[in-house]
């Protein structure tokens, strides 16, 4: 019944136009960042919290995960990626920690 709906409302503003106003109509939409990098089961909830206003830190540290580890990829200077290998693995430690503090909350 909802969707039934959901689809007429969308069916009507294609209908008036409304829809095609809109700057990204017919375009994929914008993958956020970081997404890859967030392990599939938090992905949702992680959206959710974020179009609600609000991003857990956890979120933040998976796009520093994802922007050290593309900068590793473009370093050709071994004594700066050796560098970028230890922040690497100290976030995702951090990570690690982070992940199995919210599973034993989970559990609760």
């Amino acid at each position: 019944m909802q969707d039934e709906e959901i689809a007429l409302h969308l069916q009507q503003a294609l209908q008036n136009g409304e829809l095609k106003q809109a700057e990204s109509f017919g375009k994929p939409l914008a993958e956020d960042a970081g997404w890859e990098a967030t392990p599939e089961g938090l992905r949702m909830p992680f959206k959710i919290l974020k179009n609600s206003g609000y991003a857990p830190p956890e979120v933040d540290l998976f796009k520093q995960r994802a922007a050290l580890a593309a900068e590793l990829q473009l370093c050709a200077d071994e004594a700066q990626r050796q560098a970028l290998r230890l922040q690497l693995s100290e976030l995702e430690q951090k990570l690690a920690l982070r992940m199995e503090s919210l599973r034993a909350h989970a559990r609760l």
